[in-house]
Protein backbone atom coordinates (compact mmCIF):
# COMPACT_ATOMS: atom_id res chain seq x y z
CA UNK A 1 0.00 0.00 0.00
CA UNK A 2 1.02 3.48 -0.50
CA UNK A 3 2.35 5.41 2.67
CA UNK A 4 0.59 8.61 2.40
CA UNK A 5 0.82 9.84 6.45
CA UNK A 6 3.78 10.91 8.83
CA UNK A 7 2.26 7.83 10.95
CA UNK A 8 2.88 5.25 8.01
CA UNK A 9 6.22 6.79 7.12
CA UNK A 10 6.91 6.75 10.98
CA UNK A 11 6.10 3.03 11.19
CA UNK A 12 7.58 1.80 7.85
CA UNK A 13 10.63 -0.20 7.31
CA UNK A 14 13.40 2.10 6.73
CA UNK A 15 17.19 0.99 5.19
CA UNK A 16 20.32 3.25 3.82
CA UNK A 17 21.91 2.83 1.17
CA UNK A 18 25.37 4.67 0.93
CA UNK A 19 27.56 6.20 -1.66
CA UNK A 20 31.05 7.53 -1.27
CA UNK A 21 33.96 8.04 -3.20
CA UNK A 22 37.90 7.74 -2.36
CA UNK A 23 39.09 9.25 -6.19
CA UNK A 24 38.13 12.28 -7.44
CA UNK A 25 38.00 12.92 -11.41
CA UNK A 26 38.79 16.07 -13.34
CA UNK A 27 35.92 17.52 -14.83
CA UNK A 28 34.82 20.92 -16.40
CA UNK A 29 33.64 23.40 -13.99
CA UNK A 30 29.42 23.93 -14.57
CA UNK A 31 29.23 20.53 -16.21
CA UNK A 32 27.92 17.28 -14.97
CA UNK A 33 30.67 14.41 -14.46
CA UNK A 34 30.11 10.66 -13.81
CA UNK A 35 31.86 8.89 -11.19
CA UNK A 36 30.14 5.94 -11.45
CA UNK A 37 33.87 4.12 -12.37
CA UNK A 38 35.40 5.60 -9.59
CA UNK A 39 36.92 3.73 -6.36
CA UNK A 40 34.52 3.93 -3.17
CA UNK A 41 31.47 2.22 -1.58
CA UNK A 42 30.38 0.73 -3.65
CA UNK A 43 33.27 -0.32 -5.47
CA UNK A 44 33.81 0.66 -8.87
CA UNK A 45 31.22 -0.23 -11.84
CA UNK A 46 32.32 -0.11 -15.29
CA UNK A 47 31.97 2.67 -16.97
CA UNK A 48 31.45 0.99 -20.66
CA UNK A 49 28.16 -0.84 -21.23
CA UNK A 50 27.62 -4.30 -22.81
CA UNK A 51 24.98 -3.82 -25.45
CA UNK A 52 24.69 -1.59 -28.74
CA UNK A 53 21.90 -3.38 -30.43
CA UNK A 54 19.39 -3.49 -28.10
CA UNK A 55 20.52 -1.96 -24.61
CA UNK A 56 19.75 -3.78 -21.39
CA UNK A 57 17.08 -2.43 -18.43
CA UNK A 58 20.00 -1.97 -15.18
CA UNK A 59 19.23 -2.93 -11.59
CA UNK A 60 20.86 -3.13 -8.67
CA UNK A 61 22.45 -6.63 -8.91
CA UNK A 62 25.73 -4.37 -10.29
CA UNK A 63 29.16 -3.29 -9.64
CA UNK A 64 29.16 -0.06 -8.49
CA UNK A 65 25.20 0.15 -8.11
CA UNK A 66 24.21 0.16 -4.23
CA UNK A 67 22.00 -2.73 -3.15
CA UNK A 68 18.88 -1.75 -1.83
CA UNK A 69 16.92 -5.07 0.16
CA UNK A 70 14.12 -6.33 -0.87
CA UNK A 71 10.87 -4.76 0.17
CA UNK A 72 8.01 -7.49 1.86
CA UNK A 73 5.42 -8.32 0.20
CA UNK A 74 3.64 -5.76 -2.23
CA UNK A 75 5.38 -2.68 -0.13
CA UNK A 76 6.11 0.67 -1.70
CA UNK A 77 9.67 1.97 -1.15
CA UNK A 78 10.27 5.97 -0.76
CA UNK A 79 13.30 7.67 -0.88
CA UNK A 80 12.32 10.00 2.61
CA UNK A 81 16.04 11.64 3.45
CA UNK A 82 19.32 11.98 1.65
CA UNK A 83 22.66 13.14 3.50
CA UNK A 84 25.24 14.80 1.51
CA UNK A 85 28.45 16.49 1.24
CA UNK A 86 31.43 16.88 -0.72
CA UNK A 87 34.77 17.93 -0.66
CA UNK A 88 34.23 20.41 -3.50
CA UNK A 89 31.33 22.90 -4.06
CA UNK A 90 28.59 21.65 -6.66
CA UNK A 91 25.91 20.17 -7.14
CA UNK A 92 24.83 16.11 -6.79
CA UNK A 93 22.44 14.20 -8.59
CA UNK A 94 21.18 10.79 -8.37
CA UNK A 95 18.49 9.15 -10.59
CA UNK A 96 17.62 6.13 -11.15
CA UNK A 97 19.09 4.52 -14.97
CA UNK A 98 16.21 3.04 -16.38
CA UNK A 99 18.29 1.74 -19.45
CA UNK A 100 21.90 1.78 -20.87
CA UNK A 101 23.08 0.93 -24.50
CA UNK A 102 26.40 1.18 -25.64
CA UNK A 103 29.57 1.72 -25.75
CA UNK A 104 29.03 3.55 -29.21
CA UNK A 105 32.05 4.61 -31.00
CA UNK A 106 32.35 7.93 -32.45
CA UNK A 107 30.94 7.06 -35.97
CA UNK A 108 28.35 4.90 -35.20
CA UNK A 109 24.39 4.20 -36.70
CA UNK A 110 22.64 1.93 -34.76
CA UNK A 111 19.02 1.32 -35.12
CA UNK A 112 18.14 -0.59 -31.78
CA UNK A 113 15.99 -3.93 -32.09
CA UNK A 114 13.82 -5.51 -29.08
CA UNK A 115 14.85 -2.79 -26.49
CA UNK A 116 13.70 -4.19 -22.80
CA UNK A 117 10.66 -2.27 -21.48
CA UNK A 118 11.73 -0.46 -18.15
CA UNK A 119 7.87 0.02 -17.46
CA UNK A 120 8.16 -1.71 -14.22
CA UNK A 121 10.45 1.23 -12.16
CA UNK A 122 7.84 3.96 -14.20
CA UNK A 123 5.21 4.64 -11.72
CA UNK A 124 1.96 4.70 -12.62
CA UNK A 125 3.02 4.25 -15.92
CA UNK A 126 3.72 8.14 -16.61
CA UNK A 127 7.00 8.56 -18.55
CA UNK A 128 7.06 12.09 -18.54
CA UNK A 129 10.31 13.65 -16.99
CA UNK A 130 12.42 11.04 -17.95
CA UNK A 131 15.56 12.16 -20.12
CA UNK A 132 18.28 10.95 -22.18
CA UNK A 133 21.68 11.13 -21.64
CA UNK A 134 25.36 10.00 -22.42
CA UNK A 135 28.66 9.54 -20.79
CA UNK A 136 31.84 9.58 -22.36
CA UNK A 137 33.53 5.92 -22.06
CA UNK A 138 36.92 6.80 -23.87
CA UNK A 139 37.87 10.31 -24.71
CA UNK A 140 37.31 11.97 -27.75
CA UNK A 141 39.15 13.68 -30.32
CA UNK A 142 37.25 16.31 -32.72
CA UNK A 143 33.90 18.45 -31.86
CA UNK A 144 31.61 14.91 -31.16
CA UNK A 145 28.04 15.67 -32.72
CA UNK A 146 25.23 12.89 -31.26
CA UNK A 147 21.80 12.36 -32.42
CA UNK A 148 18.68 10.23 -31.29
CA UNK A 149 15.22 9.02 -32.32
CA UNK A 150 12.93 7.64 -29.47
CA UNK A 151 9.47 6.99 -28.53
CA UNK A 152 7.66 10.00 -26.66
CA UNK A 153 5.71 9.49 -23.41
CA UNK A 154 2.68 8.98 -25.39
CA UNK A 155 4.25 6.33 -27.55
CA UNK A 156 4.89 8.47 -30.76
CA UNK A 157 7.50 7.24 -32.73
CA UNK A 158 10.41 8.79 -34.55
CA UNK A 159 10.63 11.58 -32.39
CA UNK A 160 14.30 12.99 -32.76
CA UNK A 161 16.37 14.97 -30.35
CA UNK A 162 18.32 17.83 -30.37
CA UNK A 163 21.69 17.16 -31.77
CA UNK A 164 24.67 17.19 -29.55
CA UNK A 165 27.55 19.45 -30.75
CA UNK A 166 30.21 19.11 -27.81
CA UNK A 167 31.88 22.37 -28.80
CA UNK A 168 34.65 20.53 -27.27
CA UNK A 169 36.85 17.02 -27.42
CA UNK A 170 34.88 15.23 -24.35
CA UNK A 171 36.90 13.60 -21.58
CA UNK A 172 35.66 10.46 -19.48
CA UNK A 173 32.89 10.41 -17.57
CA UNK A 174 31.74 13.85 -18.98
CA UNK A 175 27.68 13.80 -19.35
CA UNK A 176 25.51 15.79 -22.01
CA UNK A 177 21.84 16.00 -21.67
CA UNK A 178 19.86 15.43 -24.94
CA UNK A 179 16.80 18.13 -25.57
CA UNK A 180 13.79 16.46 -26.64
CA UNK A 181 11.61 17.42 -29.60
CA UNK A 182 9.57 19.95 -29.16
CA UNK A 183 6.68 19.28 -27.22
CA UNK A 184 7.99 16.22 -25.80
CA UNK A 185 8.41 15.53 -22.01
CA UNK A 186 9.41 12.33 -22.02
CA UNK A 187 11.03 8.77 -23.64
CA UNK A 188 9.24 5.54 -23.56
CA UNK A 189 12.29 3.69 -25.85
CA UNK A 190 15.34 4.83 -27.44
CA UNK A 191 14.80 3.81 -31.32
CA UNK A 192 18.47 4.96 -32.97
CA UNK A 193 21.69 6.38 -32.14
CA UNK A 194 23.91 8.46 -34.73
CA UNK A 195 27.43 9.59 -34.25
CA UNK A 196 29.84 11.64 -35.75
CA UNK A 197 32.29 14.06 -36.34
CA UNK A 198 35.05 12.82 -34.03
CA UNK A 199 37.95 10.25 -34.97
CA UNK A 200 38.28 8.10 -31.59
CA UNK A 201 36.09 8.21 -28.76
CA UNK A 202 32.87 6.31 -27.32
CA UNK A 203 30.16 6.73 -25.41
CA UNK A 204 26.57 5.31 -23.60
CA UNK A 205 23.47 6.49 -23.70
CA UNK A 206 21.05 6.43 -20.64
CA UNK A 207 17.85 6.94 -19.71
CA UNK A 208 16.91 8.24 -16.39
CA UNK A 209 14.36 9.25 -13.87
CA UNK A 210 15.76 11.93 -11.84
CA UNK A 211 15.41 11.00 -8.10
CA UNK A 212 17.01 14.10 -6.32
CA UNK A 213 19.70 16.91 -6.28
CA UNK A 214 21.28 19.12 -3.91
CA UNK A 215 23.41 21.81 -3.80
CA UNK A 216 27.08 21.67 -1.66
CA UNK A 217 27.54 25.92 -0.76
CA UNK A 218 31.24 24.97 -0.62
CA UNK A 219 33.67 22.64 0.16
CA UNK A 220 33.29 19.98 2.84
CA UNK A 221 29.65 21.54 3.00
CA UNK A 222 26.56 19.21 3.11
CA UNK A 223 23.21 18.77 4.24
CA UNK A 224 20.53 16.74 5.08
CA UNK A 225 17.25 16.50 2.91
CA UNK A 226 14.15 15.24 4.66
CA UNK A 227 11.11 13.79 2.38
CA UNK A 228 9.80 17.55 2.36
CA UNK A 229 12.62 18.05 0.10
CA UNK A 230 13.10 15.12 -1.57
CA UNK A 231 9.61 15.23 -2.54
CA UNK A 232 9.17 11.27 -1.45
CA UNK A 233 10.02 9.64 -4.74
CA UNK A 234 8.83 6.21 -5.42
CA UNK A 235 11.60 3.63 -5.97
CA UNK A 236 12.02 0.26 -6.27
CA UNK A 237 13.74 -2.42 -4.84
CA UNK A 238 15.61 -3.05 -7.97
CA UNK A 239 16.29 0.59 -8.85
CA UNK A 240 19.52 1.23 -10.45
CA UNK A 241 20.96 4.11 -8.29
CA UNK A 242 23.47 6.58 -10.59
CA UNK A 243 25.06 9.73 -9.62
CA UNK A 244 26.10 12.68 -11.02
CA UNK A 245 28.78 15.30 -9.62
CA UNK A 246 28.58 19.05 -11.13
CA UNK A 247 31.74 20.71 -9.74
CA UNK A 248 32.07 24.32 -9.69
CA UNK A 249 35.79 23.89 -10.29
CA UNK A 250 37.97 21.33 -12.05
CA UNK A 251 37.20 18.43 -9.69
CA UNK A 252 34.84 16.37 -8.80
CA UNK A 253 35.58 16.00 -4.93
CA UNK A 254 34.71 12.87 -2.65
CA UNK A 255 31.25 13.06 -3.13
CA UNK A 256 29.58 11.46 -0.21
CA UNK A 257 25.65 10.48 0.10
CA UNK A 258 23.92 8.27 2.03
CA UNK A 259 20.55 7.51 1.27
CA UNK A 260 17.17 6.31 3.79
CA UNK A 261 14.87 4.11 2.06
CA UNK A 262 11.77 3.58 3.65
CA UNK A 263 8.93 1.04 2.48
CA UNK A 264 5.24 0.10 3.96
Amino acid sequence: MPITTLDGIIAGSKQTVIFNKSVARTSVAGVPFSVFDLAGNPGAGTLAGVNTANGVFPNDNQAGVPVITDFAGANIGYLQIVDFSNTVAGRLFVYDRLFSAGAYQFNSAVTLTAQPSYASRVPNLDYKGLQIWITCVTAFTGLQSIAVTYTNQDGVTGRTTGTIATGVAPTVGRMFQLSLQAGDTGVQKIESVTSSVATIGSFNLNVFRKLWSGRVKFANDGDIHDFTKTGFKQVYSDTSLSYAVQADGTSTGLPSIDIEIVNG
